[in-house]
């Protein structure tokens, strides 16, 4: 079992983690308009994100996997195209910026490992040549591309991030996926961490609070969502009065037959008047 967080750090408000080219702006915005309690952003390295979370640094993050599915759980967000990293004189970026590069293309290239890589586990993985030497960063990495010493795939995010007038990127065609997840430690599930979630899922202010998150690939949590349903379902039967059974049908036939004899009351009446 984990320890928990530093009950002193929690007293400051919610604290949404996020790594580097993830924009977590639209989200912020929608919480500060939902609540009382402060969110602070606070920036991550995506190789100590996972680690922060369990030292507690914050309540939840915005970063990429892999995360450690028996300490975190964790919905993917969205997921990003990745795309080479060129300088502005090698032969890719006179590409067109809708022709993308194909993995193929790269397999007499110079690539580049930055020991902070978020697509790439290990060198072998990399298409092309893979560099002697690992950058210690992303950003170190985009200088030695602008100095035409090889070539860097990255989510596009992070190729914005690090733009510079001497580089370029043009989308890599079977290159592999970038999710950018939402995660926290599954011991610190709080109402905040799930009202967090159903913001990022695009649920209302009235469906968001009390729902409990399904992990990805993890298995269904109980809901409250599901609980509430059936009790609103159940208050609704008793209201109308309608059963298992269909007694409600029933009641409105029941409704209608008065109906019925009270406008055959007045047509007698109006009968004998006439009589």
């Amino acid at each position: 079992m984990l320890a928990p967080a530093d009950d002193s750090a929690q007293a400051t408000g919610f604290r949404l983690g996020y790594v580097p080219g993830v924009t977590p702006a639209k989200w912020v915005r929608i919480w500060q308009e939902r609540h009382r309690i402060p969110l602070t952003l606070v920036p991550l390295e995506p190789a100590a994100a996972a680690a922060d979370l369990v030292a507690g640094l914050a309540d939840a993050a915005l970063t990429r996997p892999p995360l450690d599915a028996a300490i975190f759980s964790a919905i993917t967000v969205y997921v990003e195209e990745p795309v080479v990293v060129v300088s502005r004189d090698h032969l890719f970026a006179a590409l067109g910026e809708d022709e993308p590069v194909t993995v193929a293309d790269l397999a007499d290239q110079t690539m580049l490992h930055p020991l902070d890589d978020v697509l790439y586990a290990a060198a072998a993985d990399l298409p092309g040549i893979g560099a002697r030497e690992r950058p210690a960063t992303t950003a170190a990495a985009v200088e030695l591309v602008a100095a035409g010493i090889g070539l860097l795939v990255v989510p596009k995010s992070l190729a914005r991030l690090h733009h510079r007038k001497d580089v370029t990127h043009r989308s890599l065609d079977g290159g592999p996926a970038a999710p950018v997840q939402l995660a926290w430690v599954s011991e610190r599930t709080t109402d905040e961490v799930e009202d967090l979630v159903g913001i990022v899922r695009g649920r209302t202010v009235n469906s968001s609070r009390g729902r409990q998150a399904e992990p990805d690939g993890g298995a269904s949590s109980t809901s409250a969502a599901p609980r509430g349903g059936k009790a609103r379902q159940g208050g609704s039967d008793v209201k109308g009065g309608r059963g298992r059974d269909g007694s409600r049908a029933g009641g409105r036939g029941g409704k209608g037959g008065r109906a019925r004899g009270s406008t055959g009351g007045r047509r007698g009446g109006s009968g004998r008047r006439r009589g």
